[in-house]
């Protein structure tokens, strides 16, 4: 009988899943609530439902017979499978229980603290306190700097530097502001190398794909700094790997996560080790497609594989090494200011440049950039050479070249920066 697969999300980056699950021949579906979803034309029916709607979409699942159900690259997507699974009696590698180790920031953290794994110091504020004393008080233990963070958002929305106590209360402020919740996390801030790091949990064991090196540039003060750009494979992976992969080991057999995706973006400093940021049972969104242009290892197939063909993912996890990339790639973010777009030629132009394996132009001229949308980006650009060294020196043309300019012909662009790798 012909599979029936439901992929949660319809947004540019599920258009290669879609179109991958078509190629097996599975009857495709797919829903969430952007109605001009692009992996919507691909696929054999499309549903606008909201992922939230977790009893309507469990009836969807019943009305097309679906016996599988897959999504990534977003931890609320993420989330709301797990619960529509339960709901509609599908398999899924983590049942709802087991969500708030990798969605509630301060279990996560607790967690963390608990099996004495490395993570910044931290503290739950009350969102409504404003009083400068108390939260000194409540804060006394951290070491400055600082960060606050809502714990119930994602995609770094909500989240600030504070340098020293002036600093506090206008913080805790700002981000209450993005919360619904009755507290926020402040936290202390790793200046250190950033990572991102995904892997695949089978039978048990945490198995590396792929580990990255997340470069990140400040663009205001008191901001925290932005992605713009993730290097494939890590220069540092010597450095990060055996402690890295123990620490995932550690916390999965605490939460019983057996299977599936799980990512983890971390710090390292020399003399200190790493220390963890923030875990999630999916993989990177923009991002996965490195793998397979680095590696030509598909997080497509994998996550095809699990859901109807598990005995390839044990395949597919045994011939990946890290250590042997055939290409050196990146993914480059272009972040702005929220302006109109009148001219963006020289984003044009810097996608025809031979490096570029594919790139993603997020907004139309005239269009209004928006905080937070569906397009996360100005732009973004996957490229590739045969050095890290050449990779570099590509980067930086295109840091330099990269322009969009407002009718006044004002600069939209903010200007990205690579951090220096002197250890």
């Amino acid at each position: 009988m012909k599979h029936r697969l439901l992929i949660l999300g319809t947004l540019g980056e599920f258009v290669q899943l879609v179109k991958k699950s078509k190629e097996r021949g599975y009857y495709t579906i797919v829903c969430d609530g952007y109605p001009d979803g692009p992996a919507r034309q691909y696929a054999d029916a499309s549903y606008v439902i909201s992922v939230t709607d977790i009893d309507a979409v469990a009836e969807l699942c019943q009305k097309e017979k679906v016996d599988g159900i897959v999504t990534s690259f977003s931890d609320l997507l993420m989330e709301c499978m797990v619960k529509i699974a339960e709901k509609a009696g599908l398999p899924c590698y983590l049942k709802p229980e087991q969500l708030c180790w990798y969605r509630d920031k301060s279990a996560c953290r607790e967690l963390l603290s608990k099996l004495g794994l490395p993570t910044p110091g931290f503290v739950k504020v009350p969102a409504a306190e404003q009083n400068e004393y108390k939260l000194a008080e409540i804060t006394a233990g951290l070491k400055y700097p600082l960060i606050s963070k809502p714990l119930d958002k994602y995609g770094s929305r909500g989240i600030f530097i504070i340098k020293d106590q002036e600093q506090l209360a206008g913080s805790v402020r700002k981000t209450a502001e993005f919360t619904d919740l009755d507290e926020i996390l402040i936290e202390e801030y790793n200046d250190g190398f950033e990572f991102n790091m995904m892997t695949w949990v089978s039978d048990g064991a945490v198995r590396v794909i792929s580990i990255a090196d997340r470069e990140k540039t400040q663009f205001a003060e008191g901001e925290l700094p932005e992605s713009t750009r993730n290097v494939y494979p890590s220069c540092l992976i010597d450095k990060v790997e055996e402690s890295a992969v123990s620490l995932l080991q550690s916390y999965v057999e605490y939460t019983g996560q057996k299977e599936g995706p799980l990512s983890m973006q971390f710090f390292w400093k020399a003399g200190e080790g790493i220390q963890v940021c923030e875990i999630a049972a999916r993989f990177f969104g923009y991002e996965h497609e490195l793998t397979d242009m680095v590696y030509r290892f598909n997080m497509e197939e994998l996550l095809l594989n699990y859901v109807y063909d598990n005995e390839y993912v044990t395949k597919m996890l045994e011939a990946q090494d890290i250590r042997k990339p055939l290409m050196h790639g990146a993914v480059l973010y272009f972040h702005g200011r929220l302006k109109q777009i009148q001219e963006q030629q020289a984003a044009y132009e810097l996608a025809e440049d031979k490096a570029v394996v594919k790139p993603w132009i997020f907004y139309e001229a005239g269009e209004e950039v928006v905080a937070y949308g569906p397009n996360p980006y100005l732009a973004l650009y996957y490229i590739e050479a045969g050095s890290r060294e050449e990779l570099d020196e590509i980067t930086r043309d295109f840091f330099k070249k990269m322009s969009m300019t407002d009718p006044d012909g004002e600069e939209i662009v903010f200007q990205n920066k690579i951090p220096k790798y002197s250890l």
